[in-house]
């Protein structure tokens, strides 16, 4: 399956509409009331938490994980360095697609591609609390798909699907939110699917080491403020994009509820990205075994702070802001200043998750087009999907 360019996900797409009564060439603007507009924000900014959060804690599970089909993608400094110029060379790439070709069939094509890849990424999200809620008393059956290729002696595994009945219930639920979105486009349909990238993202996709994550974040710090501040191009690909790439509450929902249509929007860039610094902190909290978690505490209420003020700053002007403009600044200064106040900047620094991981656990070799995009949790979901699971016969190497 090919990577698919996604990078307007590195993008603080809040929405920008306007709060109070507008009238362009006649047509009536939006008017989003300060009670809407609080509650619209207040909930992407819970939304963003809670893929953080757990999504952190399960990256320390999957680190020491033991099987291989649930090892992370590890991001060395070269992968942090080609980001942001993939990622440029993407997002103008789809800018001039939207300008040429028709958006209504690019958008077909994206919303298919996104179906498979969000029944994948739900279901992967949901197998753990599967695994909990599952009734005992019900048959769990197990299943196998194998694909080979050539015969006798020659024969090679392809494809080997390991998956039990539990999976089976996940994919099921999984498909039924993929066809409402399909053929929805329903706000809450785009949400899940988006929570799921956004929670596989920051498990499935490892920072090797502290040094990286600050290349990662400082790449794409000047990337966001570019492509916002100095061009058109972030906005309107955002505008122009329909796929489960950002996460969305409307500003009417007090006045319509479900019906609301007048949305305010996060990138999940701007989630994934900070998300897998946060969860690289908190496997170097558990790597000093203190039993603290001061690391991880720090750099999730800097990234809370840092969204708050770009919410604050994008209502004062008016405009889309780079979300990262402000959460990178926090989410690398605080954990830094809390290290150097406790003298442990050293290491911090000299600190390698990849050295807790399995030998094999295979590096990204395929580059995603967007940092914690789809596209990255493409790759991982073709290599080690949880539900349905598959045995790596031919790990990738280091």
């Amino acid at each position: 399956m090919a990577d698919v360019p996604s990078s307007l996900q590195a993008e603080a797409a809040l929405n920008d509409t306007e709060p109070g009564a507008a009238s362009v060439n006649g047509t009536v603007k939006f008017v989003a009331t300060l009670e809407g507009a609080a509650v619209a924000y207040g909930s992407l900014v819970l939304m963003a938490l809670l893929p953080i959060f757990f999504g952190a804690l399960r990256s320390v599970n999957c680190a020491k994980s033991k099987n291989s089909s649930d090892m992370p993608e590890t991001i060395t400094s070269r992968d942090a360095a080609r980001f942001p110029i993939i990622a440029s060379c993407t997002l103008f790439g789809l800018y001039l697609f939207f300008k040429i070709f028709s958006q209504e069939y690019i958008n077909l094509l994206l919303s298919i591609y996104f179906f498979i890849l969000g029944i994948l990424a739900l279901s992967h999200t949901l197998s753990p609390a599967m695994n909990r809620v599952y009734p005992t008393n019900l048959p769990n059956k197990q299943y196998q798909l194998l694909f080979t290729q050539g015969t006798g002696e020659t024969k090679e595994e392809i494809i080997n699907y390991e998956f039990d009945t539990k999976d089976l219930v996940c994919l099921a639920f999984s498909s039924v939110v993929g066809v409402w979105y399909l053929l929805k486009k329903h706000w809450i349909a785009n949400n899940l699917f988006g929570l799921a990238f956004s929670l596989n993202g920051v498990e499935l996709l490892h920072l090797n080491n502290v040094s990286t994550g600050c290349i990662l974040l400082g790449g794409l710090f000047i990337y966001d403020v570019f492509w916002v501040f100095g061009t058109n191009v972030m906005v309107t690909v955002a505008r122009s994009f329909e796929a489960p790439i950002k996460l969305v509450f409307p500003q009417d929902f007090l006045e319509k509820g479900l019906a609301a249509s007048n949305f305010a929007m996060l990138g999940l860039g701007d989630i994934v990205i900070p998300g897998i610094f946060i969860a690289l902190l908190l496997r170097f909290d558990v790597s000093l075994k203190k039993n603290s978690r001061t690391y991880f505490y720090t750099s999730f209420l800097a990234y809370i702070f840092g969204l708050g003020l770009t919410i604050f700053v994008m209502h004062t002007f008016k405009h889309a802001q780079p979300a990262l403009l402000y959460l990178v600044p926090a989410c690398i200064g605080f954990p830094v200043l809390v290290a150097v106040i406790k003298g442990e900047l050293t290491e911090l620094f000299s600190y390698e998750s990849s050295a807790e991981v399995l030998p094999h656990t295979p590096r990204l070799t395929h580059f995603p087009t967007v940092s914690g995009s789809p596209a990255s949790l493409a790759n991982s979901m073709q290599q080690k999907p949880n539900s349905p699971r598959r045995r790596r016969t031919n790990p990738s190497p280091m």
